[in-house]
């Protein structure tokens, strides 16, 4: 007899992990339902619910859609899960926090042949009968069960799906995902300028700084940790006291009490000493110039992740 194997994934296009199931507010309601209403939730919560995301310490990051987790705890209608693809000092196993069971999903795992991952903003997965299915975020990596011409069919929560060859990029495996030069991780954040910040935000509909860094690298073929103060510690190790040796594509990271304290914000060397970032709640992703500004003062680590 043949034990099937089976594994917990996200099962709406991007799921927020918060810390605890009593988190999530009033507000917050079009954000933990399936299917979510990103849109809706975002451009509802004003300005003070937003920051509140971060000052209270209300979420951790956030899920793409088919991305596995470990399901530690199931306590009414939450799930205490462990994001294995975003790896952090807080769990040797990936990042911990809660997510509505309702956007979560276990699924039989199934011979696969090799991965797939979205190269645009956002692009469209179709069921078996070439009809619309769900919008599928920038960065979304999905098993292929086979191919035709013109589709990889894949293994989503919801079933088998159909996505474009011409919209995704194939691998044997995430591991083996191409790496890309450096200076693609700008190229690629570029594409999002003037999108607004969003405290855990790890998706097309608002990245947090380390976020935005940690999805650059991965559309590269680099799976970096998720917080910034990890990602401080890892990477190649470039002399932020050289300004000239840096790199477009380099991780610069900055701390509190003008770079001798905890490291709070991480953004990308633009060259010509200018950073390419996600700021904070109420800005844009933007191309900011150091010099003069209150950043510069606070730069205290620089890393190469790419070559």
């Amino acid at each position: 007899m043949t034990v099937e194997k089976s594994y917990w994934a996200c099962a709406v296009k991007v799921a927020t992990v918060w810390t605890e199931p009593a988190s999530a507010r009033e507000v917050d309601g079009p954000g933990i339902s399936n299917p979510v209403l990103l849109v809706e939730w975002l451009e509802a919560l004003p300005y003070k619910e937003r920051l509140a995301l971060c000052d209270e310490n209300r979420v951790q990051t956030q899920l793409l859609y088919g991305e596995p987790v470990i399901v530690d705890e199931i306590k009414d209608d939450w799930a205490k899960i462990i994001a294995v693809w975003q790896p952090s000092k807080k769990d040797e196993r990936g990042y911990p926090g809660w997510v509505p069971l309702a956007q979560l999903k276990e699924i039989v795992e199934a011979g696969n042949q090799g991965i797939v991952r979205v190269k645009g903003t956002r692009t469209q997965l179709w069921d078996t009968e070439e009809k619309p299915l769900l919008i599928l975020p920038f960065n979304t990596i999905l098993p292929v069960l086979s191919e035709t011409d013109d589709f990889y069919k894949v293994r989503a929560p919801h079933g088998e799906g159909l996505l474009r060859k011409e919209n995704v990029q194939y691998a044997a495996s995430k591991e083996q995902l191409p790496k890309l030069p450096l200076e693609e991780t700008v190229r690629l954040g570029e594409a999002y300028l003037d999108l607004p910040y969003l405290w855990g935000g790890m998706s097309p509909y608002g990245f947090d700084c380390s976020g935005f860094s940690y999805n650059m690298l991965k559309a590269c073929g680099y799976f970096i940790p998720r917080d910034a103060s990890d990602q401080a510690t890892e990477g190649i190790e470039v002399s932020k006291d050289e300004p000239s040796s840096w790199k477009k594509g380099d991780l610069l990271f900055f701390a509190n009490d003008e770079g001798t304290g905890s490291v709070r914000h991480v953004g990308f060397y633009y060259g010509n000493g200018q950073l390419l970032h996600s700021p904070s709640t109420g800005k844009s992703v933007e191309i900011l110039v150091l010099e003069g500004s209150k950043l510069q003062k606070e730069i205290c680590a620089v890393r190469r992740y790419a070559v």
